[in-house]
């Protein structure tokens, strides 16, 4: 296939040169002049879009991702796929899949879980929302990017699957980094904290798979100074993604809301370019009551 790739991130770029590598013809374009393995670069949205199977991008937001599809749908036609692989809000998604449909042209939001790691070994979780049609006509090319593909409904389904499972890590990982903060302060042992918790009730992918603790449980950020796997900012976007969707159809999550408040101030601090299970820095130095401040 003929697939046009708009966005070479961190993400994007090992995305796309995993369609290369399994013989596509990958076309991509990176507003920062970012490339990727095995992809042939374009320079204009046109170039990108015009005679492609299928458009996919991965873009870093809702507003981002209206304006490029509203000048790709100008050069599109019906035989095109457009899958929209960014964590992006509900209005938006469900915005360009009706600018789709007025073209003619099939669309998919199918947002990713799994991160860079993920992206590169082609393992990657979609959530995707779309017809039938068109989740039929993309899932090919998201089974050579991810190892499970998810049709989670109708347009937008995908993004509400990914906010929703998104705003559960945000919570569970802050419980797990006060369980190990109060757990250091009380002189316990966080390998034998760990031993428990892996085996018991507390039991969770933010302990059993992605420990905060450094040395403690499988190779994990903590490991690597913190290092992004997935970056607080990210965790802080997603969070206030959730709590968008949330006023919209006037769903109560205080815990969602306290999460999202408290990443906010630990990006606005001192979590900036660190991976959201630094989190546990902040609870091991902070006193009692100061994430509330």
């Amino acid at each position: 296939m003929r697939v046009g790739f708009i966005g070479l991130g961190n993400m994007g770029a090992p995305m796309a040169a995993n369609l290369a590598k399994a013989g596509h013809d990958v076309f991509g374009l990176d507003a920062a002049g970012a490339t990727a393995e095995g992809v042939k670069q374009v320079e204009t949205i046109i170039d990108a879009v015009v005679d492609m199977d299928c458009v996919i991008t991965m873009l870093p937001n809702g507003r981002i991702v209206k304006e490029v599809c509203e000048k790709a749908l100008e050069h599109m036609v019906s035989s095109t796929v457009l899958i929209d692989c960014s964590t992006i809000d509900i209005e938006s998604a469900r915005a360009v899949h009706a600018a789709c449909a007025s073209k003619e042209i099939l669309s998919v939001d199918a947002p990713v879980s799994g991160g860079v790691g993920g992206a590169q070994a082609g393992s990657l979780t979609f959530m995707a929302g779309g017809s039938q049609d068109a989740f039929d006509k993309a899932k090919a090319l998201l089974e050579i990017m991810g190892g499970k593909i998810v049709h989670c409904g109708e347009g937008g389904a995908g993004q509400a699957a990914k906010i929703c499972n998104n705003m559960i890590l945000g919570i569970s990982m802050i419980g797990v980094c006060e369980a190990f903060a109060l757990g250091e302060k009380l002189s316990l042992d966080p390998q034998k904290l760990f031993d428990v918790v892996s085996t018991s009730s507390g039991s969770c992918w933010s302990v059993n798979t992605y420990c905060p603790a450094p040395g403690v449980g499988p190779q994990s950020p903590a490991d690597n100074d913190y290092k992004p796997g997935f970056a607080a900012e990210l965790m802080l976007k997603d969070l206030l993604l959730s709590q968008s969707a949330a006023e919209l159809v006037d769903a109560d999550t205080p815990m969602g809301e306290r999460a999202a408040g408290f990443y906010q101030k630990f990006v606005d601090n001192d979590g900036t370019g660190k991976d959201f299970s630094a989190a546990l820095e902040f609870f091991k130095s902070a006193a009692r009551g100061d994430s509330n401040g």
